[in-house]
Formats: structure tokens, sequence, C-alpha cells
């Protein structure tokens, strides 16, 4: 704490004193509102169930917003209190990392820091508690997708899901990634993705066995292919089919 003045004390433990009085009128409200109770929830009615789905989905979302904002309060007061502490017993403004003094700028900012800036990210309270789930799903995909590996081409869990999503989501084509959306089908992720073929006259181009007697199908991707102008009608041989 000596690379602290005392007048730099002086204005973080006031800034330290604000704060806490401002946290407890938070949690003084939260109680005479009844937020710390998760179960206080009401939409007017003898029962919520089957009349008011939409309106106990609201406030639900509501009472855990209260609640988790409640949550965070209470673990800055604990912060703001031995932030206290340490000014008392002279290790205020230590890094509990590495042991380097924090800079006033970051104190000024934030009284109650235990950390540099230097590990400032990994020491956040928010990566201590996480749902277990996430050990599985997070990142989404991840732990099947192989789109970035050069030495992988087969059908993955990105695949997978662009299989199910082509059948419908609650998504509008607002939401979509493309923004010329004319199908709801095409509102996938990758939905111009080549599936099967490399080059898309792969797609309309059909041969006998032996490579003989070319024949255009027409089919999406044909017409796609004509409407970019990347084909000459002049150059279709005689045999098609209308798919």
């Amino acid at each position: 704490m000596k690379h602290l003045s005392q007048n730099q004390l002086d204005e973080l433990r006031h800034l330290l004193w604000e704060e806490e009085a401002d946290l407890k009128l938070h949690m003084e409200l939260n109680q005479a509102y009844g937020l710390e109770d998760s179960s206080n929830m009401s939409t007017g009615e003898l029962s919520a169930y089957d009349n008011h789905p939409a309106d106990l989905g609201s406030e639900l979302f509501e009472r855990s917003k209260d609640i988790a904002l409640n949550q965070d309060a209470e673990r800055q007061m604990n912060a703001n209190i031995e932030a206290q502490k340490k000014i008392d017993s002279g290790s205020y403004g230590l890094c509990t990392q590495c042991g380097e003094p924090i800079t006033f700028e970051r104190l000024q900012a934030y009284p109650a820091a235990s950390t540099c800036i230097a590990h400032a990210s990994s020491h956040s309270p928010y990566n201590e508690y996480r749902p277990v789930e996430e050990q599985m799903l997070e990142p989404a995909f991840g732990r099947s997708s192989v789109d970035g590996r050069d030495d992988e081409t087969e059908f993955d869990g990105e695949d997978a899901w662009q299989i199910v999503e082509s059948w419908g989501t609650s998504n509008t084509p607002a939401m979509a990634e493309d923004n010329e959306i004319h199908d709801y089908k095409d509102m996938y992720i990758e939905a111009d993705e080549n599936d099967g073929f490399v080059e898309s006259l792969e797609s309309f181009l059909a041969t006998d066995i032996y490579g003989q007697h070319v024949t255009v199908i027409r089919n999406k991707r044909y017409k796609e292919y004509m409407d970019s102008q990347e084909g000459d009608p002049l150059l279709e041989p005689d045999g098609y089919k209308d798919i």
C-alpha cells in the first residue's frame, strides 16, 4: 500500500463508503418490494396455469432479473467490505494474483478491485459460477464441428443442426444471415452451402455409366447458375430434364 498516499487512501475510502450506502439502499428496496422471494409471482388470478402463460413468462423473466441484480449487489457489498478491511490492515491496493500494486486510476474507477488490470479477466466473479451444462454445450457444436480444420470434410455437428433448422425455427427472415432471403427454406445457417458437390454445375450435369451422353437436369441449382450468368444457354446439350 506504499504506492498510495494518505490523500489517495482517504479518497478511495470515501468512494467505498458512498458505494456501500448505495448498495444498502438498493437491497433495502428489493426487500421492500419482495424481490428477494423467488416464489412471489402472480398475474392477479387464482392460478397462472393455462390462463396466462405469456404473462407468467414475462413475470418469470423480470423476477429472475431482479434476483440476479440483487445477488450481484450482495457480491459487490462483500467485495466492498473486504476492501475496507484491507485498508485498515495495510494490504489494500495489491493484486491478489501477482502481488503487484494496483494503479490508483484503476482503484478510482473500481475501489473494490482486488486484482491488477492484467489479471482482472481471469479473476472475474462471473467465471466462478457457471452452469455445469456449459462444459458440454459451450461453444455451440464446438465439440463436434470440424469446419475450421483443413484435413476434415465429414458430416459434423453443424451439418446436423443445418438439417434440423431447415425444417423451420421461430426466426423470421429479418434474423437470417443473408439479406437476400426469399424463401423460409433458405433461412438456416449456410443455406447456400453446396451439399454433396463442390461446384454448382456438378449438381445438374449427369452422364451415363461410361461418362458419355451429358444431360442437364434443370433443378434449382441450374436455374440459379443460369440466373447468375455463369453459364451460356447456347452451350446446353439437346438432352435435358426438368425437375
